[in-house]
This record gives structure tokens, C-alpha cells and sequence, in this order.
């Protein structure tokens, strides 16, 4: 066992970033991942002539001027023809009243659709475009790249504060609450409905708007070829640079001897030595399981007994015969008719359109996926009765595409591939608690806390993914993995090199 050896757990993106950063510092990587490919809750699969994305919905700094773009670039995965520019945000529309919004990166516009809609109203939305523009100017869009809390010295973030000064005023006051509170000064039920749900209603107002700047300043791309279009290069580059990755390997245990990681054991019964642990595993998972509580502070206890966690979501992709080529590539439509699934009624459904690439179904036709949150516990406990289960997907699909035939007449007949993910899906192929596929919700104060990546009384070992990077998302996972590398180099007395 070498002490220039890293163990990963998981090849999802932080997984595969860890592996990447390790390889160009002189270790020696091994991945060792449950699912049977890369790329954790990023990842793709085929239906027949059909190809289905269940994971990125869009990229954040995907330009080459863009701080984020180095990252991708390191990884091997920010080649130019990787991303379409985003033209809009998507429409929401309600079924109820047949009107409509679209998001597009003009913001005037937005203000001015807004109050076309309800005059009475225009104050919130005029409140977060103006904090939208401010970030825009600023040029704010490297949160989360700063250093890790192990490395952060007693100044540690003034540098990216001062070139932050500009917009540090929005992270608190009204524009650090949840968009849901803040809207509810809009007497318009529907627009108080479309304004909380932007992104997630308990995301800060000032997040929201971030994205709202980085859309118009065209920041914002859809990936051409999917996740697993993202995903590849990355899992190529740690081939190319001489790292391991070892798949259907479920790590049940990781062992420590000396107060110090040095491996882990697999569900197979099989052991492996290394000189330190990486884990970008589900948190709850390593903390518990693997590690078997041995660990963890009283803080680190109560946030994950505290903290809430993403919605998991019920996925459904239809392959039809049709083109969609004048639609958005995103709408989100509140429902005339609500279903129920469970014990949770499902009043709002998204749908991405994926129009805007040749990637995903042969010509003339679109692969279109609805997806909404739904209930753990309901299909956790379903799945153990699998024809209960299998029917009951069924008959979800059915009232999801009835109330798309509302908007698509004649769609159904169009249906040539139907594929059902639910919670329960998610947990199964990723691990991910109670299926929460980005971990902890982006509220306030979850947003705003900076995790620490190791962990009391445990040398050798550091944690990466959105487990210790609230929000989620493609560049904090990827930058977590960057992080727990750079941990051990500090560890080790070596330089980190990025490239």
C-alpha cells in the first residue's frame, strides 16, 4: 500500500473530479463505484432508438470567458462544442386561464410580460431583476470557489469578498429570504405561484437572481449530447491519466487502522488498501454505514437529523413522433386538472423538451420528459409489492401524458417509448437519502454554511459532493471533488497543481 494511493467512493461528478486532481498530483486512484457506469444522478440511458438524460438540466459557466469554464477545462470536458446557448429560461403556463410566461435573458422584457399580466404586481419582479443586474455587473458568478474550510486561513475569502463588495448587501436583508416568503406579497395566485417556483421556493431571492444574471448574460448552456455527453470525458481523462475505476462495487465499509483511513471493504467481501479515502458517496451513508458513526461531531449529528433535504422526484420520458422545434426547451404547466400519486397531489409538472440537439431521438422525432416531486416513503414502500409497483408507474405515466394531450392535442397517439423513473429509482442506482438527488434543499441558511470535508479523529480521509457543499449542482460537486484533493496535498506537504 502506497501513501501516494487514494480510494474514491463514487464515480459521480465529484467522484470523478477527485479521481482527475489526484492523478495530476502524483497519486494513484482507484474509483470504485456501485452503478454500473459514471456519473452518479448526471447520467443517461438508451430506450430503443431513444436516448433519455436524467440528470443536468443546464450548465452554469459553460463560456470559455466564464471562472467555471477553467474547471471543465482541467476535466476535460469544456470543449466548445459541448454546449447550445440557452435562449430562454422556459415558459410556465397555466392550464386554469391559458396564459403564459416566458423567462428569456431580456430582463426588460420580463418586467414588462410581468406587469401585461398584473400591473399590481410588478414590485417583487422588478426587485430580483434589479438584483439579477447586479450580480451581472459584478461579474459574481464564482461562488463556491473559494477554499475549503480546512485550508481557509484567518482571512481566508476577503480576496473574493472585495471583488464581491459590490453585491454583498443581497445576502441578507429581504433579498436572503426564500423566494416563496418574498412572493407572497403578489396578490395573483398564479404569479405568486410562478414567482416562487423560478427554482425552488425555499432557494434565497438573491440565488435565483444569479441565475437570472448568468441567463442574461449568456452563462447558461444545455448540453448538447446530455449528461453522459458531460460525463465521458471526464471518466476518459482519468483513464488517460492512468486512474482506475472499478464498477458494480458497493463499498459496505471503510476501514481505518491508527486513526487513519487506509481502505475499504466491498459488499462482495473483496478489501483494498490505499494511503488515504476519498468518499464522494451519500453522506448519510458514509457516516453511518461505512464508517459507522465512529465520527461525527455533534453539529455534523444535527444537521443531518435537521437539515432539509431535496424533494425526490418522479421522472417520466416519452418518445413520440413529432417535432417540437418552435417550443421552449422547459415549461412548467399548473395543471387544470391535479392528480394524486400517493399521498401527495401533484398540481405543477415540468417538462423539458429535448428539441435542441439531434443527441436524443432520430429525426422527426423528440424525446420530451415531465418530471415533478413525489413521495420517498410511498414508493419505497411499493416497491415491495413489484406488480403494485410496475401498475401504479403505469398509471402515472397515463395521467401525466392526459394532461399533456391538453396542451399537445393528439400526443398520444404519438407515444412510441414511455420510461418511468421514481424516487425509489434514484435511490436505487445512486444511494442518494430517501432519493434527495441534489442532498440538502438550497434554503438560507443551508446555502450559507460552509461544511467542513473531514472529519474529527479521522486522518487520511476527506468527503467530497453535495453533501458538504449545500446546493448541489455540476460545479460545487465537481470543485468538491477539486477540494478534497487539495486537503490531502496540504496533508502531505505537497504543492496541489489544477493542471
Amino acid at each position: 500500500m502506497s501513501q501516494r494511493s487514494i480510494i474514491i467512493i463514487g464515480a459521480g461528478l465529484a467522484g470523478l473530479a477527485a479521481g482527475v486532481y489526484a492523478q495530476r498530483n502524483g497519486y494513484q486512484a482507484h474509483v470504485f463505484e456501485h452503478a454500473g457506469g459514471p456519473g452518479g444522478v448526471a447520467v443517461g440511458w438508451r430506450r430503443g432508438a431513444y436516448f433519455v438524460d436524467g440528470g443536468i438540466h443546464f450548465l452554469m459557466g459553460h463560456k470559455p470567458d466564464q471562472p467555471l469554464h477553467r474547471v471543465y477545462e482541467e476535466l476535460g470536458t469544456g470543449q466548445p462544442e459541448m454546449c447550445v446557448d440557452m435562449h430562454d429560461y422556459g415558459r410556465y403556463v397555466d392550464q386554469r386561464t391559458g396564459r403564459s410566461l416566458t423567462i428569456t435573458p431580456d430582463l426588460d422584457r420580463l418586467i414588462a410580460d410581468w406587469r401585461s399580466l398584473s400591473p399590481a404586481d410588478v414590485q417583487p419582479i422588478e426587485e430580483l431583476v434589479r438584483v439579477a443586474r447586479a450580480f451581472a455587473d459584478a461579474n459574481a458568478f464564482d461562488l463556491g470557489m473559494g477554499d475549503p474550510p480546512e485550508l481557509a486561513g484567518r482571512l481566508a475569502g476577503l480576496g473574493q469578498l472585495w471583488g464581491m463588495r459590490s453585491v454583498l448587501r443581497y445576502f441578507a436583508g429581504p433579498t436572503a429570504r426564500p423566494m416563496a416568503e418574498r412572493g407572497q406579497a403578489i396578490g395573483d395566485p398564479w404569479l405568486r405561484e410562478v414567482y416562487a417556483n423560478l427554482f425552488y421556493p425555499q432557494a434565497p431571492v438573491w440565488f435565483v437572481a444569479m441565475v437570472l444574471a448568468l441567463l442574461a448574460t449568456g452563462g447558461m448552456g444545455l448540453l448538447r449530447h446530455g449528461s453522459t455527453g458531460f460525463v465521458q470525458p471526464i471518466e476518459r481523462r482519468l483513464g488517460e491519466l492512468g486512474g482506475q475505476i472499478t464498477y458494480g462495487a458497493t463499498v459496505e465499509k471503510i476501514l481505518v487502522a491508527g486513526g487513519k483511513a487506509v481502505g475499504v471493504r466491498l459488499a462482495s467481501g473483496g478489501e483494498h488498501r490505499a494511503g488515504a479515502v476519498i468518499s464522494a458517496a451519500d453522506g448519510r451513508s458514509t457516516l453511518w454505514d461505512m464508517l459507522e458513526g465512529r465520527y461525527l461531531d455533534r453539529k455534523t449529528a444535527a444537521r443531518y437529523e435537521q437539515w432539509s433535504l431535496v424533494a425526490p422526484m418522479m421522472m417520466i420520458s416519452f418518445g413520440v413522433a413529432r417535432t417540437f422545434s418552435d417550443e421552449p426547451h422547459l415549461h412548467a404547466f399548473s395543471l387544470a386538472e391535479p392528480f394524486d400519486v400517493g399521498p401527495q397531489r401533484v398540481n405543477t409538472v415540468v417538462l423539458r423538451t429535448f428539441n435542441y440537439s439531434d443527441a436524443f431521438a432520430p429525426e422527426g422525432k423528440t424525446v420530451i420528459q415531465a418530471t415533478f416531486d413525489s413521495d420517498w416513503d410511498y414508493w419505497r414502500v411499493l416497491r415491495e409489492d413489484p406488480p403494485a409497483y410496475d401498475a401504479e408507474k403505469r398509471r402515472v405515466a397515463a395521467a401525466v401524458l392526459a394532461r399533456l394531450e391538453r396542451h399537445y392535442p393528439g400526443l398520444s397517439g404519438q407515444v412510441e417509448m414511455t420510461d418511468v423513473a421514481t424516487p425509489f429509482t434514484t435511490w436505487r442506482y445512486t444511494r442518494n437519502h430517501r432519493g434527495a438527488y441534489m442532498g440538502w434543499l438550497p434554503t438560507p441558511q443551508q446555502m450559507m454554511t460552509m461544511l467542513p470535508r473531514t472529519l474529527p479523529g479521522l486522518d487520511r480521509f476527506a468527503m467530497a459532493g453535495q453533501w458538504v457543499m449545500p446546493g448541489g449542482g455540476v460545479p460545487t460537486c465537481l470543485i468538491s471533488g477539486r477540494d478534497a484533493v487539495r486537503i490531502l496535498c496540504a496533508q502531505d506537504g505537497v504543492r496541489f497543481r489544477s493542471v
